[in-house]
């Protein structure tokens, strides 16, 4: 096996667009989340709200993987997807997850980690007709996770169900889908710095507060 960049130790890239002091940030961590988020979108960052999702599973097994941030909320951090996947499988056997923002055009990254619980029906029903139609109709034809024989498989019972669904702008919410919110525990923010001595400021909660660290890179 040969990967084409002879030397990948050497790939390296200095970072100088900014600092990130204790005085630079708000008292709340999701409100400093905001603050950044909304920096990542005006600065034009590909797909800022894609966070990686760890979680862990039987055996004490971690797994991640990419989802998209639907909503912050006073409380926490949304999304939504299949309750019967391997990530809504895990989370029910264990609630403890972490999430990774990484917004390299801005020399950023946000670790979160908290413990996750299901949005209400009512949430994920208004937010399921939100979509578009094409994604409700996958949302419905995919038993993600799940072994299929082949992508034909997918694609005919997508077929179906456009027929069942062709004048229909309402699509019921299958059972199996919906959302979940992480409620933070713990938040950092790391800018990076040049040398390597980035800027890492935490948020650790302790009962109904936060305390605010700084830890070295």
């Amino acid at each position: 096996m040969a990967i084409e960049h002879k030397d990948i130790a050497a790939i390296r890239q200095d970072y100088a667009l900014g600092n990130l002091s204790e005085s630079d940030v708000s008292n709340d961590p999701l409100v400093q989340f905001e603050k950044w988020f909304n920096e990542a979108v005006h600065s034009e960052v590909i797909e800022p709200n894609a966070m990686v999702l760890s979680t862990v599973g039987a055996f004490s097994l971690p797994s991640s993987r990419v989802v998209l941030l639907k909503d912050l909320k006073e409380n926490g951090f949304s999304f939504f997807t299949n309750y019967n996947s391997r990530k809504g499988i895990e989370v029910e056997g264990n609630p403890h997850v972490a999430a990774l923002f990484f917004w390299p055009e801005l020399q950023r990254q946000v670790r979160i980690e908290g413990l996750i619980e299901r949005l209400s029906e009512e949430d994920s029903n208004e937010y399921f007709q939100s979509r578009p139609k094409g994604s409700r109709i996958g949302a419905i034809a995919s038993p993600q996770s799940e072994t299929i024989p082949n992508r034909n498989f997918l694609e005919s019972r997508v077929v179906d169900l456009e027929k069942e669904f062709e004048n229909q702008d309402i699509i019921p919410r299958p059972e199996s889908w919906g959302g979940f919110l992480i409620k933070p525990i713990y938040l950092e923010f790391w800018q990076g710095r040049s040398s390597r001595l980035h800027d890492r400021i935490a948020f650790q909660k302790i009962e109904d507060s936060w305390k605010i660290i700084r830890l070295a890179p």
